[in-house]
């Protein structure tokens, strides 16, 4: 397969979408309202309204997730960093996670991390308590 710029038809480049991840600005993660001050993200593609959103969200060291519930899907690829879930579980570096309709959870990370998360329906804010 060739890389070389020009010459094929197969590609309409007015339909390929390009986002320079390392030069664009993370913003607050606002997903559930109130921003969280320790999270941010980078929506790359979808929305909540969509049922479907592929985004890169970062954990500050330190920093806590709302707990929440999927209606569809949850995949997310830790690209640095580690995140423990709330049963303990360590997630690292290179470490692929899904999580299935109906789960709940939140998550940490002492140290920060980066993660690409890929959403199927939408998540549902819990009650701390939950």
């Amino acid at each position: 397969m060739s890389h070389e710029k020009g010459g094929s038809t197969l590609i309409d480049p007015a339909l390929r979408e390009i986002i320079s991840t390392g030069s664009t600005s993370f913003r607050p993660y606002d997903r559930y309202g109130t921003p969280n001050p320790s999270l941010e993200w980078l929506p790359l593609h979808g929305d909540a309204d969509d049922g479907y959103e592929c985004f890169m969200i970062r954990f500050k060291p330190g920093a806590s997730s709302t707990p929440h519930e999927h209606s569809g899907y949850e995949h997310f690829l830790v690209l640095d960093g580690e995140l423990h879930d709330c049963d303990g579980m360590v997630f690292k570096t290179g470490d692929f996670v899904s999580f299935a309709p109906g789960s709940r959870h939140y998550s940490t990370s002492p140290v920060g991390c980066t993660l690409l998360a890929i959403l199927r329906g939408q998540n549902y804010a819990l009650d701390a308590s939950a």
